[in-house]
């Protein structure tokens, strides 16, 4: 069985949940199950990557809805400045 097969059903709506590799598309799971997923798909990520692995993963998604970057922000004790999604949306705002 595949590991994704743990996560919420929804979270996948778009792609079959079968050609999802979890390290290959690591970026992929991790931001929606950031921005979409329940508390049980946000345990079963940590248990796969760990919050370290989740946060560095994350702070290199060029685009993360407020809400999953302020709880990645909290859990990983990393401020938000050092998220790429928060410099790019600094960036577009000046433009």
């Amino acid at each position: 069985m595949s590991y994704v097969r743990k996560f919420s059903k929804n979270l996948f709506w778009d792609v079959s949940t079968d050609t999802i590799d979890m390290e290959k598309n690591a970026p992929y799971v991790v931001q929606r199950i950031l921005e979409y997923g329940r508390i049980s798909d946000w345990e079963a990520l940590k248990n796969y990557y760990g919050v370290s692995r989740i946060a560095e993963i994350s702070k290199k998604l060029r685009t993360l809805e407020p809400h999953a970057l302020s709880f990645i922000s909290v859990v990983s004790h990393i401020p938000k400045e050092q998220f790429r999604c928060c410099t790019m949306r600094q960036l577009q705002t000046r433009l």
